[in-house]
């Protein structure tokens, strides 16, 4: 899939098949709440032909490629690949902007709508199985997390799009979809929260799976003796401000950036003990990069103590 033709993936449409539609619409532009952080006042704006968004609360916008970065946190490489498998070339003319000029698809303004509540699956579940694929299993070795914990609560998922067959660790969620990662692909089925529940007051709160393999391999621990709640993206935080409110506490353990400080706030304001534990890592973007560095220097100082060069 060309570059030229994610870039035209309508911002309106990849929205929609996460649930999200705009509070104000009009047939050149829509206002939407923010995903980013708590927004009643719908200010963030997608223009349709321009095929281009901008938030005007966090003053930041750009194409959808930055929109999915900025959603999913992670690099240019990874949203273009998450775009590619997820809107597959056969298909990219449904998902084309109808209102930018250089598209070769175009639909009636009247059908519009129900082809954005419709859309059309570009991804097929085909099997899902234990732990096996030696490049998984190498992958997880890269992220340092323990294959054991990673075959207690992940599992090999193989699917396909445009009848291309892959693979992937998926974490399912709560819906029964899953959180897709290797090497070379950030994705899902569905996009969800997964919540663990052991009855506790207290819960251990994670933005991705990979953050909670990590806590897990850090702590030596097969599962949690408290609840989790994986949120796998921060924009599913608003889906569980009623379950949060039902806990003592809340230990957070979530990307150091700015939607960082944004969530915690918001938690704040449900809960009265909310712990952020994004100081144990400060240094890095989060738990499971700091583990990579920890193994690394603990790597260092053990050649270090035997003779060995590092």
């Amino acid at each position: 899939m060309a570059l030229q033709e994610i870039k035209q993936i309508s911002i309106r449409k990849y929205l929609a098949d996460l649930g999200i539609y705009p509070a104000k619409d009009s047939s050149r532009y829509g206002m939407y709440n923010s995903p980013f952080r708590e927004d009643h006042n719908a200010s963030m704006k997608v223009d349709y032909p321009k095929n281009l968004w901008m938030d005007f609360g966090a003053n930041e916008g750009g194409t959808l490629i930055d929109l999915v970065m900025r959603m999913e946190h992670c690099s240019l490489h990874e949203a273009i690949t998450t775009l590619e498998r997820k809107y597959s070339c056969a298909d990219a003319g449904t998902y084309q902007n109808a209102d930018t000029p250089t598209s070769n698809f175009s639909f009636h303004r009247k059908n519009a709508d129900s082809d954005l509540k419709s859309p059309k699956p570009s991804m097929t579940l085909l099997n899902v199985q234990p732990i096996s694929n030696p490049a998984l299993i190498e992958y997880l070795h890269e992220r340092l997390i323990s294959i054991n914990i990673a075959r207690i609560h992940c599992s090999e998922v193989h699917y396909s799009v445009n009848d291309k067959p892959y693979y992937a660790v998926g974490f399912q969620n709560d819906k029964g979809g899953y959180e897709l990662r290797s090497k070379y692909f950030k994705g899902c089925t569905s996009k969800d929260i997964t919540s663990l529940k052991r009855n506790n007051d207290h819960c251990l709160l994670f933005e991705g799976f990979m953050d909670y393999l990590s806590f897990l391999t850090i702590k030596k621990l097969q599962n949690s003796p408290v609840d989790v709640i994986v949120l796998n993206s921060l924009t599913n935080l608003p889906k569980v401000k009623n379950t949060f409110a039902s806990y003592k506490s809340i230990s957070a353990f979530l990307d150091n950036d700015q939607a960082r400080k944004r969530a915690v706030r918001e938690l704040e304001s449900i809960c009265k003990d909310v712990i952020d534990h994004s100081f144990l890592y400060s240094k890095y973007k989060d738990l499971n990069e700091y583990l990579c560095h920890k193994q690394q220097i603990q790597h260092q100082d053990l050649k270090k103590r035997s003779g060995l060069k590092p």
